[in-house]
């Protein structure tokens, strides 16, 4: 594969990106590098090797989600800047 001035323009908009020409042309000379760099893949002999979905076997261990309580209403409240017997009081952001 191999990148056309089209495809920099393109992938330009897509990303909201504006270049001037000579950064076009570096960006152009550069993408193909890249590309040709990953074409060396395909050189690659992988008969026999088994496709990965992961690249380790560990499993993400959980644990149980279980409700605690590890702060009191009176502790959380004595913190905050506005408070009333059972709520945090906060500056108005919505009109009606």
């Amino acid at each position: 594969m191999k990148m056309d001035h089209n495809l920099v323009d393109k992938l330009a908009h897509l990303s909201r990106l504006s270049f001037k020409d000579e950064e076009k042309e570096r960006i152009l000379s550069d993408m193909n590098k890249i590309l040709s760099f990953v074409e060396k893949l395909d050189d690659l002999n992988t008969e026999g090797i088994e496709e990965l979905s992961y690249v380790n076997d560990d499993l993400n261990v959980l644990r149980e989600d279980e409700a605690q309580q590890t702060i009191s209403k009176a502790d959380a409240l004595k913190n905050a800047p506005l408070s009333d017997s059972d709520y945090f009081k906060v500056p108005k952001v919505l009109d009606k």
